[in-house]
């Protein structure tokens, strides 16, 4: 489970295929002390160990491999194919987040890490200190976005600002620009999206009324 604050941002250094060719395995740089210090504000973790899960643009992956500055993770075809992950080359930026612990602050809300669908940002458009960024997603997935409901942008945690048919809206601070891939974003690009998971409970709960 996951917060949806982006702690660090990595960068893809390898990619190699894995089976018999269809899943792949990552190599991604990051800074040293995110393996080492604390993910959630000024609470104290332990070093990340194998097996742990780690948000990468909002998919939960399993750290294979440890190294000072980088970790390995494979990726199944299918999740190269449900995500973004399968666009993914060396150099890509990715925003990362350790696992939520017991007790860390809960700073956005809560993200499972498994992305329901891919988008695509369509506009970014310059508004008082913010930037109102608007995404296009599949239509299933449209009737799970609210207005002022949360939903994460490649594993950002985010307010929805308004919404409209299979678009929604949010704006952007530059603090959030400069921490995240959002800096390096650009109008065209996929983007993974998790719904809100209450949204998606309270819209089967009404299936049955």
């Amino acid at each position: 489970m996951f917060t949806g604050i982006i702690t660090a941002l990595g960068t893809v250094r390898a990619i190699t295929p894995i089976g018999q060719g269809h899943d792949m395995r990552l190599v991604i740089g990051v800074p040293p002390a995110f393996l080492h210090s604390a993910a959630h504000g000024e609470v104290a973790q332990p070093p990340v160990q194998l097996g742990a899960s780690i948000a990468c643009s909002g998919c939960c992956l399993t750290a294979t491999e440890l190294g000072a500055d980088s970790f390995a993770a494979d990726a199944s075809a299918e999740t190269l194919a449900k995500t973004t992950m399968g666009t993914w080359r060396v150099g890509t930026a990715i925003n990362l987040e350790r696992s939520l612990r017991l007790g860390d602050e809960l700073g956005g809300h809560l993200v499972s890490g498994h992305v329901d669908g891919v988008g695509t940002a369509t506009s970014a458009t310059p508004e008082n200190a913010s930037t109102r960024w608007r995404f296009r997603v599949p239509p299933d997935l449209a009737r799970f976005i609210a207005a002022k409901g949360s939903v994460a942008v490649d594993g950002v945690s985010l307010t929805v600002n308004d919404v409209a048919d299979d678009t929604f809206g949010v704006n952007i601070i530059p603090h959030t620009a400069a921490v995240t891939r959002f800096g390096m974003l650009a109008p065209g690009d996929p983007v993974n999206i998790e719904i809100d998971m209450l949204a998606r409970y309270v819209a089967r709960l009404a299936e049955f009324r």
